[in-house]
């Protein structure tokens, strides 16, 4: 498998973060360059705009609580996020966002281990969680193998194009 640590600049949210503010309702049918424009616009204008390829975003409990829009997690890869880190995850949230490819994972703590713009390092296979910036270390909660591999292949559609060409 290849490396699961991850470090990343830290775009930090509070908890109940839904599927209708990560992909809003008005965008849904529209193409993926125009959904991503809007992801966490209503709590965060800027964050489409200025966040960069390899951000990590940090949220406190029920992060993508809401209906099972796997746009939600496509939206924020789409703009660059490396990976997802909350006190809690919306149970269809972890599972989409594994389907397409965006890592998750559960870490309690996070939310107050952490600032806009910090530095993080995210081990998936181990859970640790690392404040680069102020020296915290966490311990969430890692990843088993099998979704590790379907996160190093990029999405489920990549695990079964894999295996003979099914999910073209």
């Amino acid at each position: 498998m290849p490396d699961e640590t991850m470090v990343g600049r830290v775009w930090k949210f509070d908890n109940d973060i839904s599927t209708d503010v990560l992909s809003p309702g008005q965008y849904a049918v529209a193409p993926l360059e125009v959904r991503k424009l809007h992801v966490l616009e209503s709590v965060n204008p800027s964050f489409a705009q200025e966040c960069q390829p390899g951000d990590i975003v940090i949220s406190g409990t029920n992060f993508g609580c809401g209906s099972s829009r796997e746009t939600a997690p496509e939206n924020l890869k789409a703009v660059g996020v490396a990976c997802v880190v909350a006190e809690s995850l919306a149970r269809i949230f972890m599972r989409n966002a594994v389907a397409v490819g965006l890592p998750v994972i559960v870490c309690v703590g996070v939310h107050d281990a952490f600032e806009d713009g910090h530095e993080i390092e995210v081990d998936l296979a181990t859970g640790r969680v690392r404040n680069v910036t102020t020296g915290v270390e966490l311990q969430g909660d890692s990843l088993p193998e099998e979704m590790r591999g379907i996160l190093a292949a990029g999405g489920i559609l990549e695990v079964l194009r894999a295996q003979g060409g099914r999910g073209t």
